[in-house]
């Protein structure tokens, strides 16, 4: 399968590296990526089988998802397997998790750089998606990715339950079970981060894939903050979340009117919009809206 440069992911849908029958179904979904996990998602004794099902994969499936795939962290044994297996067929891109911050992801770029020359591929097409916040030397980390030069780079996405795990707490959420303080301030940060180092920020999980509501308040919230997409679970979760990370019809019709309004009275750094004054920051927030709707009529 042929690699290619990443556009904006709105939803990125889980699938089981060892389930032939999810990876059947997974490419009628309509997500914009697929996330083949080979890592929380298959148990040690079948990461042999889920390497393979997740080649094959790879080298027969027709969808128009992006692939990418989710390997073993770096110091677990089966990271090198999965790359020697997974880079040849060229995925659009690999998600790395348990990162401790940009020093890794500049080893697995090396990684896949050395098989891409060993393979004759087009070297820097396939992309680097980290779950940058699993460990708290992570969450420390992430002020340095706007800092160092990593071209694979294409966005941050952070996850709870790992840093949970290494933060010894009992739980991620609060009483009322949204997530606890530490987990939305860890949220913000990789929002923040993502910003600073120009690529996308991808907002994690929602795990109750019954609740299409509260999934639709989550989705919707992020993508008013910034966030460019969301993991999912679920196949049930994807067209929810594409719906809510698209620009409606409303904040379209608005930022048109906008863009006009400055068009019509050059030279202002101010105008009325609907009554409302309107200045340049907002101009450029409508300049925004339009250009992330238009990346997804491509």
């Amino acid at each position: 399968m042929e690699a290619y440069v990443s556009k904006i992911l709105r939803s990125l849908l889980f699938v089981p590296a060892d389930s032939e029958k999810k990876l059947a179904k997974a490419g009628d979904r309509g997500a914009d990526a697929l996330l083949i996990d080979m890592e929380d998602s298959v148990l040690p004794d079948r990461k042999s089988t889920g390497r393979e099902l997740c080649a094959e994969f790879l080298k027969t499936t027709g969808t128009a998802s992006q692939i990418w795939v989710r390997v073993n962290p770096l110091d677990s044994k089966y990271v090198l397997e999965d790359l020697e297996a997974i880079i040849p067929l060229e995925p659009a891109g690999i998600m790395l998790p348990k990162p401790d911050g940009p020093v890794d992801i500049e080893t697995l770029s090396r990684h896949i750089e050395r098989l891409e020359r060993k393979h004759d591929l087009p070297e820097g097409n396939i992309k680097i998606l980290p779950v940058a916040t699993e460990t708290a030397r992570a969450v420390m980390s992430l002020n340095l990715y706007a800092r160092t030069y990593l071209p694979r780079l294409i966005g941050l996405t952070w996850g709870a339950e790992d840093l949970a795990t290494d933060l010894g707490a009992l739980t991620n959420k609060d009483n009322t079970g949204n997530f606890a303080f530490t987990y939305q301030m860890v949220r913000s940060q990789t929002l923040l981060a993502a910003k600073a180092a120009g690529v996308q920020a991808i907002d994690t999980l929602y795990d109750d894939f019954r609740d299409q509501d509260g999934l639709r308040a989550r989705a919707t919230a992020a993508f008013t903050e910034g966030f460019t997409g969301m993991l999912a679970i679920h196949p049930a979760q994807v067209e929810i979340i594409n719906q809510s990370f698209t620009p409606t019809q409303t904040q379209i019709h608005h930022a048109k009117a906008v863009i006009q309004a400055f068009a019509d009275n050059s030279g202002a750094g101010a105008v009325s919009v609907n009554g409302k004054m309107t200045d340049i920051p907002h101009l450029k927030q409508a300049q925004n809206t339009l250009a992330l709707y238009e990346s997804y009529k491509d």
